[in-house]
Parts: C-alpha cells; sequence; structure tokens
C-alpha cells in the first residue's frame, strides 16, 4: 500500500489559479460545445482543490498554515512545518523550504538522529534542487541534466550543488548505506566537474555503459532551437500530421489543468508555429495523456485527451475528444458524441473492435483498493458521431488499478485484443471473440496465455513484433517501488540484487495462444521505472528499439531515462550512456518520429513531474543517422476500413546480403503513454531494393500486394487502389 498512498499525496495548484485560467477562457470568444465542456470540467474539478489530495502542495500549506496559527504543541508543530516545506519544494520555493529545515535543524537535539537525518534529507534535495533551477531551467541547455553530467552542462552558479554534497557527507557518515544520498551525491558531483575524482572513495558509483562498442551516435536535444521546449508538468504527448501537408506537427498537454494544451504546426520549412490560439487547443485544459484517432473519419486526426490519473477521488474529471474540423481549429464534442464520463484514467486505446470500419475506444480506469470501483470503458462507434457504452455486455468491463492499455491481433485471427498493465500487479489479456455481425465480446485468457503468474505493478505497455515472426509480443514496464528511485539507481550500481523492482518485460508471442517471459533470456535486467515510453527504428535495422521516460513523484526520483537496442530480435541493449539521452529529469509522453525528414527516427518526449516545483523543458533529440541502412516511409488510408487505417497490418519483405527477411508492422500510435505518427516508418536494413509489400486490410482481411516499391521514399496506399502514389518531403537541417 506504500506506492498508493504515496502516488497520491500532493498536487497541481490552488484554486486560485484555475478560477483564473477559466475565468480568462470565459471572457474570450468561444465555440458553445467548448464552453460546456470548460465548465463542466469546472464543476467536476472544484473538490479536487483539498490540502487531502497529495498532489495539492497549495492546499497543503494554507491548512499548514491554519494549523501553525492556532496550535502551540511543540510535536505539532515540526511535523507541520515540515509537511509545509516539503509542499514549498514541490511548488519550486526552494529558498523558503530551506529557511524552515534549517530552522528546524538548529532547534532539533543532536542526539535525535533520526530526525536530524530526516531534516538534512530534505534541505538537501531542496539545495540541488534550487540549483537544477538556476542553471539547468534558467540557463537551459542542449546538455543539461543528460547523465552522465556532461562538462558543458556543468552549473556555472555551483552553490546548490556544493552545499547538497556537504550535507550528503554527513549523512553517509553516519549512514554509510544510505544509497538514496550516495546516487545524489555522485549527481551533484557531476555538475561541479569533481566527478569522479572528488567522489569519496568508498561512496563512489560508476557510471553503467552497456554499450561499450558505442554502436549507436549520440542524439541532440534540439527542442529549444524549433520553439519545442514548453516547460510544464508531466503530460501528453502525440506527433503526428494534423493538417495532411505531409508533416508532422507537435500536440502536447499537461495534467495540470490550469494549464491549456499547446499545439505546434510543422511550417514544411524546418521552423514551427505556435497555433494554439487559433486552434482553440489554447482554452482547453490539458491532461495526463492524449492519443490522436479519426473517430469520424473524415480523414483529419482528432485528439482524445485521458484525465484524472492517480488523483483517485480528486481524479473524477471528465476527459474530452477534440474534432479536427480540418481548418486548423478543433471542437471539443465530448458530450454530444457520448463520451461524457467522470472516472479517473490516464490510458486508452483506439482500435476497431468490431470491424465496421470505424474506431472505438477503450478507456482504462483508475480503481483504487478500498475505493469507489471506475471499471474501464468500452464505447463503440455508432458511425454517425456518437457512441454507445457497452463494456459490461462484452465483458470487458474490468475494475482494476488500470495504467496501460493497447490494443492489437495476437493470435492472428483478424479480430483486435486487448491488453492491460496495472499497479494491482495483473496483466491482462483480453482475446476478442466477437462472431460475424454479432455483438462485440472479449474473454479473458491471462492464465491461458501464461501473464497471470507473476504479479508485478507495472505502467506503459504495448503490442510489438520485437523479434519479426509476424506475431505480436507484449512488453510491459514495471513500476515497483517504495521510495525514491534514487536508491535504487544506486542499488544496481553496486549489483545490489532488486528483484523485480521496476524491471520492463518481454513476453514472446510463442504462436499458440500463450506467451513466454522472455525478459532475462534477451537482457533486460537493468531497473527503468517508466512512466512514458514508445518504440521505434533508430537505426533503420527493421527491429523495433524502444525509448522510457521515467520517474516517480518524488522530487530525489532522479534517474536517467532509458534508451534500448533491439538486437537483431534476440536481445537488447541498453545505449543511453553513448545516445546522450539519459536525461535525469520527469519523462512522460514518448513520440518517435522523423523530424527532419532525413530518414532516420528521432526522439520527442514531455518532460516534467507531478509537481509545478518539478516541471521542466521538453526535448527533442535529434537522431544525426547511425549507418547508411535504407527505410520506407506507409501512410495507409482505408476506405472500407477505418480511414486511418488503424489496425492495419504491413509485411515488408526484402533481401539482405542475399538473406530472404520480412519486417511486420501494425499500424497504431505505439506505446500506451505517448504517440508516435500512423504514418509507419520501417527500416529494411543494408538492403538496397524491396521485393514486395503486403497490406492486410482489417475489415475484410483482404491482403494487397505491390512488388518493387521504390526504398528510401515516402509511399501512400489506399485500400482497393493498386497504385500507389510516391510523395516528397523536404529534407530539412536541423540544429
Amino acid at each position: 500500500m506504500q506506492i498508493f498512498n504515496y502516488l497520491l499525496s500532493e498536487r497541481l495548484k490552488g484554486k486560485w489559479l484555475f478560477s483564473i485560467i477559466i475565468l480568462f477562457i470565459s471572457c474570450r470568444h468561444e465555440v458553445k460545445p467548448n464552453q460546456e465542456m470548460i465548465d463542466l470540467l469546472k464543476e467536476s474539478y472544484q473538490y479536487e482543490f483539498n490540502p487531502d489530495n497529495i498532489f495539492s502542495p497549495t492546499a497543503i500549506v494554507k491548512s499548514c498554515d491554519s494549523i501553525i496559527e492556532n496550535s502551540s504543541n511543540k510535536d505539532t508543530l515540526v511535523q507541520v512545518y515540515i509537511k509545509k516545506s516539503t509542499a514549498l519544494l514541490q511548488l519550486g520555493d526552494e529558498p523558503k523550504c530551506i529557511e524552515i529545515i534549517q530552522d528546524l535543524l538548529n532547534k532539533t537535539s543532536r542526539s535525535d538522529l533520526q530526525q536530524r537525518e530526516s531534516l538534512m534529507k530534505i534541505l538537501a534535495i531542496a539545495y540541488l534542487r534550487g540549483g537544477e533551477r538556476t542553471n539547468c531551467i534558467h540557463m537551459h541547455m542542449s546538455e543539461s541534466c543528460i547523465y552522465p553530467i556532461s562538462q558543458n552542462a556543468m552549473h556555472h552558479d555551483q552553490t546548490g550543488s556544493q552545499k547538497a554534497i556537504e550535507i550528503y557527507k554527513q549523512i553517509l557518515n553516519e549512514d554509510p548505506s544510505d544509497l538514496e544520498s550516495m546516487w545524489l551525491m555522485n549527481i551533484a558531483y557531476m555538475t561541479i566537474g569533481g566527478y569522479p575524482q572528488d567522489v569519496p572513495v568508498q561512496f563512489l558509483l560508476k557510471v553503467k555503459d552497456d554499450d561499450s562498442l558505442h554502436l549507436i551516435h549520440p542524439f541532440t536535444d534540439i527542442a529549444a532551437n524549433l520553439g519545442l521546449n514548453f516547460k510544464c508538468m508531466a503530460g501528453g504527448s502525440i506527433v503526428d500530421d494534423f493538417n495532411n501537408d505531409g508533416y508532422p506537427d507537435v500536440v502536447i498537454s499537461s495534467w495540470d489543468l490550469a494549464e491549456p494544451m499547446h499545439y505546434y504546426r510543422n511550417n514544411a520549412n524546418g521552423t514551427f508555429t505556435d497555433m494554439s490560439d487559433s486552434s482553440g487547443l489554447s482554452k482547453m485544459p490539458g491532461g495526463l495523456n492524449i492519443v490522436q484517432t479519426d473517430y469520424n473519419n473524415d480523414g483529419f486526426k482528432d485528439i482524445f485527451v485521458l484525465r484524472g490519473g492517480w488523483k483517485g477521488e480528486f481524479g473524477n474529471v471528465a476527459n474530452s475528444l477534440l474534432r479536427n474540423n480540418g481548418n486548423g481549429t478543433f471542437t471539443d464534442v465530448t458530450k454530444e458524441s457520448g463520451l461524457l464520463s467522470f472516472n479517473p484514467t490516464q490510458t486508452a486505446t483506439w482500435a476497431d473492435f468490431n470491424n465496421d470500419g470505424w474506431l472505438d475506444v477503450f478507456i482504462g480506469n483508475e480503481s483504487r483498493p478500498n475505493s469507489k470501483a471506475h471499471p474501464c470503458e468500452l464505447y463503440i462507434n455508432n458511425k454517425n458521431g456518437t457512441f454507445t457504452e457497452i463494456a459490461s455486455k462484452a465483458d470487458c468491463a474490468i475494475t482494476a488499478f488500470v495504467k496501460g492499455v493497447t490494443s492489437g491481433d495476437f493470435n492472428n485471427d483478424g479480430l483486435t485484443d486487448i491488453f492491460l498493465s496495472t499497479l494491482n500487479g495483473n496483466k491482462i489479456l483480453l482475446k476478442n471473440i466477437t462472431t460475424k455481425n454479432g455483438p462485440v465480446k472479449f474473454l479473458d485468457v491471462s492464465a491461458q496465455a501464461g501473464l497471470s503468474f507473476q504479479l508485478n505493478r507495472s505502467f506503459p505497455t504495448w503490442f510489438w513484433d520485437y523479434d519479426n515472426d509476424g506475431w505480436l509480443d507484449i512488453l510491459v514496464c514495471g513500476y515497483e517501488f517504495t521510495g525514491s528511485l534514487a536508491s535504487y539507481a544506486a542499488a544496481e550500481s553496486r549489483n545490489v540484487p532488486l528483484n523485480n523492482a521496476g524491471k520492463v518485460f518481454l513476453y514472446r508471442n510463442n504462436h499458440d495462444g500463450t506467451f513466454e517471459n522472455v525478459s532475462a533470456k534477451v537482457g533486460l535486467n537493468s531497473i527503468a521505472f517508466a512512466m512514458g515510453a514508445n518504440f521505434g527504428d533508430i537505426d533503420n535495422d527493421g527491429y523495433l528499439d524502444f525509448y522510457l521516460g521515467t520517474g516517480n513523484p518524488q522530487l530525489g526520483s532522479a534517474i536517467p531515462n532509458k534508451l534500448f537496442k533491439n538486437m537483431n530480435g534476440t536481445s537488447f541493449l541498453d545505449v543511453t550512456t553513448s545516445a546522450r539521452v539519459g536525461n535525469l529529469q520527469k519523462g512522460h509522453g514518448v513520440s518517435f518520429a522523423d523530424f527532419d525528414n532525413d530518414g532516420n527516427e528521432d526522439i520527442y518526449i514531455k518532460m516534467g513531474g507531478a509537481y509545478v516545483g518539478d516541471a521542466y523543458e521538453n526535448s527533442l533529440y535529434l537522431n544525426p543517422g547511425q549507418n547508411h541502412n535504407h527505410w520506407i516511409n506507409l501512410l495507409l488510408e482505408g476506405t472500407v476500413s477505418n480511414k486511418a487505417a488503424i489496425g492495419t497490418k504491413i509485411k515488408v519483405s526484402f533481401k539482405e546480403n542475399n538473406i530472404e527477411r520480412s519486417v511486420y508492422r501494425d499500424v497504431n500510435s505505439g506505446g500506451s503513454f505517448g504517440s508516435n505518427p500512423l504514418r509507419q516508418h520501417i527500416g529494411i536494413g543494408t538492403a538496397t531494393s524491396i521485393d514486395k509489400i503486403e497490406i492486410t486490410w482489417p475489415v475484410t482481411g483482404k491482403v494487397q500486394v505491390f512488388e518493387n516499391p521504390p526504398i528510401d521514399s515516402n509511399i501512400q496506399i489506399k485500400e482497393g487502389s493498386n497504385t500507389p502514389v510516391t510523395y516528397h518531403l523536404t529534407r530539412f537541417n536541423l540544429k
């Protein structure tokens, strides 16, 4: 229960700020459906500003001040001041936090070692965070906070790190086994150029680098150069083409309802324009996660916003379906579409579960132990802009603490199945058993599939074919912890056994309805603690790699995000250090996309933590090109199948070094936290030609075959048409 109690502790901003935002929005010209939804959000959100909500530091500070004013009990006041100082730290007010903690330390007996250590840890983190704010945020550069810290990213103002180091030395002299303090002290030394030579030898932690051969060339963060580095709290990301000009745009969100969404249009010349105001998205509060869809088959990608995740009873906030009007604007159609509900969630998957050519949506809601149940929802598309909720009738109204959902056809029977990742520890596989022209039905086959025997709390997840055998496998990211993740990072560095804490689990499809846990076999042994995650092919070898945004709400959980390279479908290599993508700040929505049209997938990540004081700039890691491998981009359009072609299967066959091989892809947005473009980027290794492309459309099951298509090109394929269209995209010199 520790993880549940903690992850519900502290929260967004004060009611006054949200009210100002709402008032500002209300005074502007607004499409009526948007205004209706804003009013509903305001009404549903009013109970969240409560000191009992652990994600509300402003309310907690106010509550503490009231107790301080009316209490004279010394022991009570000490605890209240500690609580207030922690809330101030979460609000980003490090100086006030330091002032309170230092005063408490001065008044605490030196014999009270436990109390002093607790206060000193808060003080050290406050100094660390102050140093990050002064240097990594106010003086942000592309190398800021990339682990291991490079010479270019060392702090100019080293006061915060130096003070933190002195405190950590004191803590470790009293308790040499304090792994959290050990890890954070090593990080602090890095920021002032003192690592490794100045770190006390008994506390020195070595930098892990599995990529000793440097197979991956370093990426460069260019988000600031393109204006894509907006700083805010945890949230989602979509990289896709929202105006159908062929170039990927960027939409981001924050889980802070006082922070509107942001939309950056790709200008097709290497620059982006912030269209948040003109599109109407700046008028809409964001959500912890967002995903694209085309619910009305009009050819323009819409946006589904997910809200309330982690917040329990304070998270009964409506999601939003934002219709793309095709003219650069979006309209909230949640209420009129029938998707209006009030449940805490951050995860959903869009797919055509009944093969009628229209996208449906399954929403994974969060039900906490001993709290009100929030069953998962399944909305079937009525083909007229509305949906009908049928989860109970379809036997998929799962009640669990769902943190990730993904959909795909794991048994190749032509029906789209569902997998759920939960903090209860259960891994739930729902097999689609819908009969032709019959009602949608699912069957829980978790036990038969071999997925129910290992209980591990888990977070993001996805279906993918990591070994290119034509059968979908499952990756799910473990999220087991009991405190700051810094202690786990230090333990791993010292080869201390961690069991399954924070590990990544890979389940290989056995082609018979069962799965095998091959995590250890493929080398997925390191910790990650992923929150945001997605996959792509960074070196165009045809095998899917993946990137994880890591962290938890604690401000001391400064661990690197992780990049894993797929080694020919047989193993995975942690290439984080050589790729220079191990940001120590909190990582959330992840998207793989080729931003400069050079044929190499780049990585965009929505950064920022659970508190306003843990906000951080987003990153766009530009791929410099890893080799001379070739590729092809496939943009599919359904006619009988859904227009976005979600669920369509792709097989690309070619000869590499005179050996026949195939690469398999399913059209989707990738992982369950962060969205890739629906256009599929497919690497073909060193092959200089493609023998054929096979497209299996989901509704009819018909296979279209296209022989000898051009490589290193963009191809659009329309269902039923035998004439693919090759189109050109300008290559940009992004820096």
